[in-house]
């Protein structure tokens, strides 16, 4: 059982080495950072959506940036549309569960808005979905995948890719990137 933790821990080092080593992403993310922060100071919010591990870690996220992550600030606006089971029920029994976040950001979004949408593989239909729509309204679009991006790096503006095929270690990443920007946008909004 030890070997089995030492190789969980040492995969989960190596995926946060490759992403370290990736100049690329870390450009990128910090682009992203720079996007969240002008939409808040523009009073846009954040939108945040996933299925299953992405939807906790969604709404992780969001707890994050409405409490404080570091800092006793004022609360940014952050919401998540996984949250809601009455309207995921709803949608996905009246339409298809593959517009669920589609159909809520028709009804919240606005122009300007930063969408942040999780999938590990970058294959969710219902993420994608979303995505389109954010297009159509305006919408800064940013997809958090696993190595390949998927079909979401398609109709995203920004993709951040973890260097991993295995979920646990992309789960893993999400959320020290998640951290990362939350710690960054808190730093820069509050000094």
């Amino acid at each position: 059982m030890k070997d089995a933790i030492i190789n969980a821990l040492q995969e989960s080092i190596l995926a946060k080495q490759k992403y370290l080593g990736d100049t690329e992403q870390l450009k990128l993310l910090e682009e992203i950072v720079k996007k969240i922060i002008k939409a808040y100071k523009k009073g846009n919010k954040v939108i945040i959506f996933g299925n299953g591990g992405s939807a906790a870690d969604a709404q992780h996220m969001a707890a994050e940036l409405v409490g404080r992550f570091k800092k006793e600030r004022k609360a940014l606006d952050a919401v998540v549309l996984t949250t809601n089971t009455s309207i995921l029920t709803a949608l996905s029994n009246d339409y298809s569960y593959d517009i669920t976040f589609s159909r809520q950001l028709e009804a919240c979004a606005k122009k300007g808005d930063v969408v942040f949408g999780i999938s590990t593989s970058g294959n969710a239909i219902n993420v994608i979905k979303a995505m389109e729509v954010a297009e159509k309204i305006g919408c800064v679009r940013i997809g958090l995948t696993g190595k390949t991006g998927g079909k979401l790096k398609e109709v995203v503006d920004y993709c951040i890719r973890v260097p991993s095929d295995e979920t646990p270690r992309i789960q893993e990443l999400h959320i020290t990137i998640i951290h990362i920007i939350c710690e960054l946008v808190e730093k820069h909004l509050c000094s």
